[in-house]
């Protein structure tokens, strides 16, 4: 359990503190004054300050923020110069999408470290034994990695797909599984279970698969490849769900938690691979141009550019008022549907 929390606080702290580093570096690079940089939020427990900035850590380790003076028209009027609003249009919008920004480059060297240590791994379509998941009806049974299942029930298997044709629709029944350990032939009896996520019954076996090592440069090659094909993957499931052709599947706090802990029990590099795609997701869902968002915020530079003035602060509150209580009624909705999902 503790494995989990600290799993938890650990990759929403990375992303979190990656985003923030984003607006923090521009901000001091075009000349913003940042009055405060913090992990967390809620209450300040331990806080420094070098300069005219203030280094803190808050009670709830699952956020940040940048404090950068005058972020609204009118604000901070000391500041001078140095406040937000009086900066150029593209100091401004280098701020706002630096955040975004580095959750895309951090995913990149996330999962070059992974190619670079792990190797890519490619599925065999062989009925081979991969890994064999802890306390899983295959372990019970005394499966191991290299093991090849022959046949179901007596029927022949003869690929990775003809397993999960087999087992998946069963559910609480006993089956007769054989399978070749070297040269020597072995029959053992199981039960499968019905597993929510996957809709499927499982066993708990995963698909053997061939290791091939990659060198730095190729690494990092490859994990600008993965990134750039998961961001336009994600926006094109973004289309997909906004025209109705894919239903959404939202999951808030609770949800993405949950599979934290999941990918934990994976191992280290499973969990540093999921790490990196929420913090894409989290980029990607930022530049949605929608109020609140740092999407909403560049529209709103574009439309001042566009006026040749700046737009009505009244006008700015509103909209940013009307973004936060969409964006809070979206979380309290993907939060029941995690809650519902995960209790029944």
């Amino acid at each position: 359990m503790m494995t989990n929390i600290i799993s938890v606080v650990i990759v929403f702290g990375v992303i979190v503190f990656v985003h923030e580093l984003g607006h923090f570096i521009t901000a001091k690079l075009t000349g913003m004054r940042v009055d405060e940089f913090a992990i967390g939020f809620g209450p300040k427990i331990a806080g420094i300050r070098k300069g005219e900035t203030l280094y803190s850590i808050r009670a709830i380790p699952l956020g940040g923020f940048n404090k950068i003076a005058g972020m609204e028209m009118g604000q901070d009027l000391e500041a001078g110069d140095r406040a937000y609003w009086r900066k150029p249009i593209w100091a401004r919008m280098l701020v706002i999408s630096a955040g975004a920004l580095m959750n895309f480059i951090l995913p990149i060297f996330l999962f070059a470290g992974t190619y670079f240590v792990y190797g890519i791994q490619t599925p065999t379509p062989e009925p081979i034994i991969g890994k064999v998941v802890a306390n899983s009806p295959a372990q019970r049974a005394g499966l191991v990695t290299g093991d090849r299942i022959i046949s179901i029930n007596h029927h022949p298997v003869n690929s990775w797909e003809d397993i999960i044709k087999d087992i998946s629709t069963i559910d609480g029944t006993e089956v007769t599984l054989t399978y070749a350990r070297g040269a020597a032939e072995h029959e053992v009896k199981l039960i499968p279970h019905y597993d929510k996520d996957a809709n499927r019954s499982l066993i708990g076996i995963t698909q053997y698969a061939e290791t091939k090592h990659l060198g730095l440069l190729e690494s990092l090659g490859k994990g600008v490849k993965t990134v750039g094909f998961i961001i336009v993957q994600m926006y094109y499931g973004l289309e997909q769900m906004i025209t109705g052709q894919m239903s959404a599947q939202l999951s808030g706090p609770v949800g993405v938690a949950q599979m934290t802990s999941h990918y934990a029990k994976l191992g280290v590099g499973a969990l540093i691979n999921f790490t990196a795609l929420l913090s894409i997701n989290l980029g990607v869902i930022n530049l949605l141009p929608l109020p609140a968002l740092d999407g909403g915020h560049i529209v709103m530079l574009i439309l001042e550019a566009l006026r040749g003035k700046p737009l009505n602060p009244k006008f700015l509150r509103t909209v940013q008022m009307v973004g936060v209580v969409l964006l809070l009624s979206l979380m309290f909705f993907a939060t029941a549907q995690d809650i519902t999902r995960i209790f029944g």
